[in-house]
């Protein structure tokens, strides 16, 4: 039992130095592919996608996203705490459940892990949002963010979005269309931000207002 229990924190203590490397990889080399790409493209889904550094995207965009998804990043270390114990009371409650993941969590999901709800997957979100907070800046963590999440059947990335959705680079972006992408982040195949169903034109002008308080409140300054 005690050779096993040895070469069981081994291999513990491995699996960990693998996975900081790979983030500290990934703090100045773009995530050539990940997880949900290559089961998408295994599914049939195409594959478009581009890396732009984030001085070559929209501010708008910047905001829109930081308005949308997570208000307090530049204020916290990579975890929701009130927005966590929102989503469990609703959870336990039986209602609908909801994710209470910041911009960290999500790009930690995406560069990293697998599409799935379960405590081992969540478990590994965490110490990946831990090790990125930690390697990363937070105009990083946007930026990679920026660069991977999803936009539409095979579109990741801001610059592939940007083209796919309305023909122009994502410099280009205007605060509206920035507003659009922006809101269907949560379903990006089931919404459109070209063909906006109500519930997605309502949500753009609560966005749009959001993006205001994020620059007079300057919530978006540690990307700057």
């Amino acid at each position: 039992m005690r050779k096993l229990l040895r070469w069981a924190l081994i291999g513990i203590a491995g699996l960990m130095a693998f996975t900081i490397l790979w983030a500290a990889l990934y703090r100045v080399v773009p995530p050539p592919a990940t997880p949900l790409m290559l089961i998408r493209a295994l599914g049939g889904s195409g594959l478009s996608r581009g890396w732009e550094p984030l001085e070559r995207i929209s501010p708008a965009l910047v905001e829109a996203v930081i308005a949308s998804e997570d208000t307090g990043f530049c204020g916290h270390g990579g975890f929701d705490w009130a927005a966590i114990e929102g989503a469990f009371e609703e959870n336990e409650e039986g209602r609908r459940l909801r994710g209470g993941s910041t911009i960290s969590q999500q790009t930690a999901k995406n560069a990293f892990l697998w599409p799935d709800r379960s405590w081992t997957r969540k478990g590994a979100e965490a110490w990946f949002t831990l090790l990125i907070e930690s390697l990363w800046s937070k105009r990083r963590i946007l930026e990679v963010y920026l660069n991977i999440v999803e936009w539409d059947d095979g579109v990741y990335g801001a610059e592939a979005a940007a083209r796919h959705h309305f023909n122009k680079s994502a410099a280009a972006l205007t605060r509206r269309e920035a507003a659009l992408l922006a809101v269907v982040l949560p379903s990006p195949r089931n919404w459109s931000p070209t063909r906006p169903s109500a519930y997605v034109a309502r949500r753009v002008g609560v966005i749009e207002r959001r993006m205001a308080v994020v620059r007079r409140d300057g919530l978006a300054d540690c990307v700057r």
